[in-house]
């Protein structure tokens, strides 16, 4: 009997998934924690309680219909496009980032650049769940700051009613605050990112895990800082089976 070809896809990902591991920290395969029903990279995506996503889409386009062709702020003039979000708006998991990069402001779409395809990957391999279907993604400015400098205060302030009812709209079970900005901004104070990351804190009732951005673990390419992400991503994923 002929023997069946090799097909390229699953040594494809089981090539990511090893990569992935690496990343992690990992020097063995940790097969107990698959076994055991962890949902980690490599496990099937977890299924996530669905809330009303007709509702929620309604909520949010009124959200966006109240945004409209914004110039609240001098970041209008700079920009191609607002970059709103994205994902599922009745998502249980939101992640909210600083904002929008060049790829983002092209294609008027959060986290679509470098830094996009790290988070997506923290997503579907490092949490086992589907970026689209089970989480939604935005920005706490919508617009691009020039030469991608952090968010100026005044550009913020015009912003942040429009995250606040974002959120209100989507109504998450749990927050990722993405880097010192974000994070800072939900939380009304200054946030020391490398110090406060992994600790729950609180945003209007809701839990929220500050961690570090995709884009500073492009940066700082270290395997403290990767295992450090999966390790606060562990703790977003036992709060959600809750």
């Amino acid at each position: 009997m002929a023997t069946p070809p090799v097909t390229r896809e699953p040594l494809r990902e089981l090539k990511d998934y090893l990569k992935f591991l690496k990343d992690c920290g990992y020097t063995e395969i940790p097969v107990q924690a698959t076994l055991s029903g962890h949902s980690g990279p490599g496990a099937p995506p977890m299924p996530m309680a669905r809330k009303s996503k007709t509702a929620a889409s309604q909520r949010l386009e009124e959200v966006r219909k109240e945004l409209g062709d914004c110039t609240r702020c001098k970041l209008s003039a700079t920009r191609k496009s607002i970059v709103f979000g994205s994902g599922n708006p009745g998502a249980d998991l939101v992640f909210v980032g600083e904002g929008p990069g060049a790829d983002e402001d092209e294609q008027g779409l959060p986290f679509v650049g470098r830094a996009g395809k790290k988070l997506t990957e923290i997503i579907e391999k490092g949490m086992g769940l589907d970026r689209e279907k089970d989480t939604y993604i935005c920005n706490i400015v919508k617009c691009r700051p020039p030469g991608n400098r952090d968010p100026e205060p005044d550009e913020i302030a015009a912003c942040q009613p429009f995250l606040v009812k974002q959120l209100l709209a989507i109504r998450p079970r749990v927050i990722v605050a993405l880097g010192k900005p974000a994070a800072s901004t939900l939380l009304g104070r200054a946030v020391a990112i490398t110090k406060e990351r992994g600790a729950w804190q609180e945003y209007n009732g809701i839990p929220l895990m500050p961690t570090f951005h995709p884009a500073y673990l492009l940066r700082f390419y270290t395997v403290e800082n990767r295992r450090a992400v999966h390790d606060d991503m562990k703790k977003v994923l036992n709060l959600l089976k809750k």
